[in-house]
């Protein structure tokens, strides 16, 4: 059983912001994944190091190594001015809290920070595997030519459900990059607990979800698409102590045996912006379906 230092570490390494827990003398503790992808320091770089110029930016007057300033509320957030490791400078927005130990002795400090908006371009980071998707678009793509393909030796029929979550954009742009990756995470996780066994899902895209599935019918696959999308208003997303509730608008076609690969997605997506069109928190079949509420 794992004991409660690996729990606690799981747990920092699972938020989608940057975490870096500092001990008295200055000494890095910690320093979860977030932070790695937001500023390039490996966590083998800094922990047990002395802070580097990179950290001293994240709290005003040297807080690392002293109280609290006067000022300054336990918690409060604060913009500052970070400098990646790549050599680019970034703009974060950072709440500082001061640890202290049953006696009230200050044992230390925790800073959580995320980068604000408009760093979507910069060399900040890879999400990796954080987007709870091991698919990638490529390997899709070749599961995609391989089932059609499969098809027209007389394999079985399959569907395509294009996925976008309705507050992906907005979320991207009132509070960055990195919690849109959270909330993408959060989705993908929800939606991997409604696919079949044989079924694939995968990033399409920038903010989107590409599920290939074996259903039968056209029919099938709709109910199927109303079940995930069921499952995707479930996600539990909190970002700075605020949950925000999610939604996704939803485009299903099944595979014509008179049609291309190409007109297959083109009529996946064009169902899925139709939903969009409708008000999102939907989904659309193809071709002419007619728009599935919520129920």
């Amino acid at each position: 059983m794992a004991d409660r230092t690996e729990l606690l570490e799981a747990a920092l390494d699972s938020l989608p912001e940057g975490i870096a827990l500092v001990g008295p003398e200055g000494e890095i503790a910690f320093w979860n994944r977030a932070a790695e992808a937001i500023t390039g320091y490996a966590r083998l770089e800094l922990v047990t190091q002395p802070i580097p110029d990179l950290l001293d930016r994240l709290l005003p007057d040297g807080v690392w190594r002293a109280d609290l300033h006067p000022d300054a509320e336990p918690g409060s957030t604060a913009l500052v001015h970070l400098h990646h490791k790549q050599g680019h400078d970034l703009q974060a927005i950072s709440r500082v809290f001061e640890l202290r130990n049953g006696m009230g002795e200050r044992i230390g400090a925790a800073v959580s920070f995320h980068p604000t908006e408009g760093l979507d371009a910069l060399p900040h980071g890879e999400a990796g595997d954080s987007d709870g998707v091991k698919v990638s678009q490529t390997q899709l793509e070749e599961r995609l030519q391989t089932d059609f393909d499969d098809l027209a030796r007389g394999g079985n029929p399959f569907g395509l459900l294009w996925i976008t979550v309705d507050q992906a954009h907005e979320l991207r742009k009132t509070h960055g990059a990195m919690a849109c990756e959270g909330m993408l995470e959060k989705v993908a996780h929800a939606l991997r607990q409604g696919l079949r066994p044989a079924e694939d899902i995968g990033r399409w895209g920038k903010d989107e979800f590409l599920v290939i599935s074996h259903e039968r019918t056209a029919e099938m696959l709709a109910a199927h698409a109303q079940t995930l999308a069921g499952l995707a208003r479930t996600a539990d997303f909190r970002w700075w102590g605020d949950r925000i509730s999610l939604t996704v608008s939803m485009g299903a076609a099944q595979v014509e045996k008179t049609e291309t690969l190409a007109e297959l997605l083109e009529r996946a997506k064009a169902a899925m912006l139709a939903s969009i069109h409708e008000g999102g928190n939907r989904t659309t079949s193809a071709p002419g379906g007619q728009p599935c509420l919520p129920s």
